[in-house]
C-alpha cells in the first residue's frame, strides 16, 4: 500500500501523546509536534518525524511514543542515536519491500540482519532495546513474533579496540612523532597570533586530558582551581563526568591536575572570561569556560552562554586544521578527532606501565571492560628507526620547519647567532644559524631542526648530526627504556630531511654548472 492510500490518524490515535513532556534534565517540549527541536543540557535535539516517510502515519505515532519514553528517562544522546538508527532501519526495509511499513515482524528483522553483515550486526542489537520497549509500552507496530525473534538470537557487538590494536593511521592513537608535531605546530601557530587564547587552551586540554567534547562544553570558570602558593601551587581542573546514567549534567566531577604552565595560563584566561560576562551574569563564577558569542538566545537553566558538545567538537577540528600537520605514516594531513586523543592518552598510559584501573580512571570509564586494548597495544608503540627508515619517512613527516641557505656564514647576521655542535660533529663548523639572532632555552642543535627560526647551512655537517642521533638512539634502545630512546625521533626525521634537501640542491647546482 502506498503512503497516499493510508488513512490519516484520527483524534483518538493521538490521545496517547501528551501536548507537553519534560526530559530527564527538565526541558519541556511538545511531543505531538512533527519536529522535536530543543536543547537538553549541552546536547542539541532535532528530530524531524516528517522525514520518516517510509512508515505509515500510525507507525510514526508509535515511534514518537517510544522515543518520548527515552526523552523522559534517558540521555539526549541516546535519544538522538535511537532516532538515527530507526531512520536507517526504515529506509532499508522500504528499499527491500518497496512498500510503506505498517508493522515490524520477524521476517523484517531477519532481512535487515542479513543486509547488515557481521561487522554491522550491532546496528540491530542497538535497535533491539528500543523495539522491546516499543512492545512493552503496548504501542501498535511491533509484532510478538518480532520480539520472540530478538529474544532467540545472539547478536555480535560493535567491534572494539581494532583501531588501537592496529595503530590505524586514520582512527587509532597518534604516534609520538605525530603528537610532538601537533604540540610544536600548536605553540607556533599561537605564537604567530593565528589562534585565540581560548582556542589554544582548548586544544591543549584535549591533548592533555583526552576528555569528550561534551565535557568541555559543560566547563565553567569556577572549575579552574589553584591550591597553594608560590612555587608550591598546584592547578586543578574539575571536569564534569559524561555518559553517567541517572545523573544530571555537572552533578559529578573528576579532578584533573594540570601542568604549571597550562594551569597558570588557564586560570588567567578564566578571569578574562568572567570580565566578559560582568553585564550578563549575576554570578560570574558560573560563566562558561569556553563560551558562545554573547546573544539573546534561550539557554537551559544554569548553562547560559554554554556551547553544545557538537559545537565544541567542530571547533576542535577547525583549530587543528589550521595547524596543517602531516603524518609520517601517510604523508597526508593528520585526521583529527577527539576520540583519537582519548585513544592516544590510553595507549601512552599503558606504555608508561599503568594498569587497567588507572587507564579507566584517566578515560573516565566506570569499569575496565574496554581498556584491555591499550595494554595489548604496548608492543607496537615504538618502532625501530635506522638511517634508511629515517630517509624514507623524512619527506612524509615534514618535521624540518626552517629554511636552507647557501651563504657565507660571515655575511649572515652576527657570529653569535651561528649554531655549532662539536659534541655531535667533532668540529666547530656551524650547522646553521638562528633567524632571531638570539638565544633560547632549548638545547642546540637538537631543538633547532624543528624550529621555524632555524637557518640550516647548505654545507653544514648535518650528516654527522644524523649519524650521532641514530647511534645514540640505538645505544639507548639496548640499555634503557625504549620511550627514552625514541625521544628525539622527530628531530631525527627533521635532520634526515635537511640532508636530503641539501643533496638535492647541490645536485641541481651541478647540473646547471654551479
Amino acid at each position: 500500500m502506498m503512503l497516499s492510500q493510508l488513512p490519516a490518524p484520527t483524534e483518538n490515535d493521538y490521545r496517547f501523546l501528551p501536548t507537553t513532556a519534560r526530559t530527564r534534565n527538565g526541558v519541556i517540549f511538545d511531543p505531538s509536534s512533527d519536529r522535536w527541536n530543543y536543547r537538553d543540557g549541552a546536547h542539541p535535539v532535532n528530530l524531524n518525524f516528517s522525514d520518516v516517510t517510509e512508515v505509515s502515519p500510525i507507525m510514526r505515532l508509535s515511534l514518537k511514543g517510544v522515543l518520548l519514553w527515552y526523552a523522559e528517562n534517558l540521555s539526549p544522546a541516546f535519544l538522538n542515536n535511537g532516532f538515527a538508527h530507526f531512520k536507517r532501519f526504515f529506509k532499508e526495509l522500504f528499499a527491500q519491500k518497496g512498500l510503506v511499513l505498517e508493522e515490524i515482524n520477524s521476517i523484517d528483522l531477519i532481512n535487515y540482519r542479513a543486509s547488515l553483515g557481521k561487522n554491522r550486526e550491532w546496528f540491530l542489537g542497538y535497535l533491539a532495546g528500543f523495539l522491546k520497549q516499543w512492545e512493552g509500552l503496548r504501542l501498535p507496530g511491533v509484532t510478538s513474533d518480532a520480539i520472540a525473534f530478538l529474544n532467540s538470537i545472539r547478536l555480535s557487538g560493535n567491534s572494539k579496540g581494532v583501531a588501537v590494536l592496529t595503530m590505524d593511521p586514520e582512527q587509532g592513537p597518534f604516534t609520538s612523532i605525530e603528537l610532538e608535531a601537533l604540540h610544536c605546530a600548536l605553540n607556533d601557530t599561537y605564537a604567530k597570533g593565528e589562534l585565540s587564547l581560548g582556542d589554544y587552551l582548548l586544544a591543549w586540554l584535549l591533548m592533555m586530558l583526552g576528555q569528550r567534547p561534551i565535557q568541555y562544553a559543560y566547563l565553567k570558570v569556577c572549575d579552574v582551581l589553584s591550591i597553594g602558593s608560590g612555587d608550591a601551587v598546584t592547578y586543578i581542573l574539575r571536569v564534569p563526568r559524561a555518559k553517567q546514567q541517572g545523573t544530571l549534567p555537572r552533578s559529578v566531577f573528576k579532578e584533573r591536575a594540570l601542568t604549571p604552565q597550562i594551569g597558570a595560563l588557564l586560570l588567567a584566561y578564566a578571569e578574562t572570561v568572567k570580565f566578559q560576562f560582568k553585564h550578563y551574569l549575576d554570578d560570574l563564577t558560573q560563566a562558561p569556560l569556553f563560551p558562545e558569542n554573547i546573544s539573546e538566545r534561550e539557554y537551559p537553566p544554569g548553562l547560559e552562554f554554554h556551547r553544545t558538545g557538537q559545537h565544541i567538537g567542530q571547533q576542535m577540528k577547525e583549530i587543528f586544521a589550521k595547524l596543517q600537520v602531516s603524518s609520517e605514516r601517510t604523508g597526508q594531513p593528520l585526521h583529527i578527532t577527539p576520540t583519537r586523543f582519548r585513544r592516544t592518552l590510553g595507549t601512552r598510559a599503558a606504555a608508561e606501565g599503568h594498569g587497567e584501573l588507572v587507564i579507566a580512571e584517566l578515560l573516565d570509564h566506570n569499569d575496565t571492560q574496554n581498556v584491555w586494548v591499550y595494554v595489548e597495544a604496548i608492543p607496537e608503540m615504538v618502532e625501530r628507526i635506522d638511517r634508511a627508515m629515517a630517509v624514507q619517512l623524512a619527506p612524509l613527516a615534514q618535521a624540518f620547519a626552517g629554511i636552507i641557505i647557501d651563504e657565507d656564514p660571515r655575511q649572515v647576521g652576527p657570529l653569535a647567532s651561528n649554531i655549532v655542535a662539536p659534541q655531535y660533529t667533532q668540529e666547530f663548523t656551524p650547522v646553521g644559524n638562528c633567524g632571531k639572532h638570539g638565544f633560547c632555552s632549548f638545547a642546540a642543535p637538537v631543538a633547532c631542526y624543528t624550529c621555524r627560526q632555524f637557518h640550516a647551512w647548505l654545507d653544514g655537517p648535518h650528516e654527522a648530526v644524523l649519524d650521532y642521533l641514530l647511534a645514540e638512539r640505538e645505544r639507548l634502545m639496548l640499555g634503557t627504556d625504549r620511550r627514552i630512546a625514541a625521544i628525539n625521533d622527530r628531530t631525527i626525521l627533521a635532520v634526515a630531511q635537511v640532508v636530503q634537501q641539501c643533496e638535492s640542491i647541490r645536485a641541481a647546482g651541478e647540473q646547471h654548472g654551479g
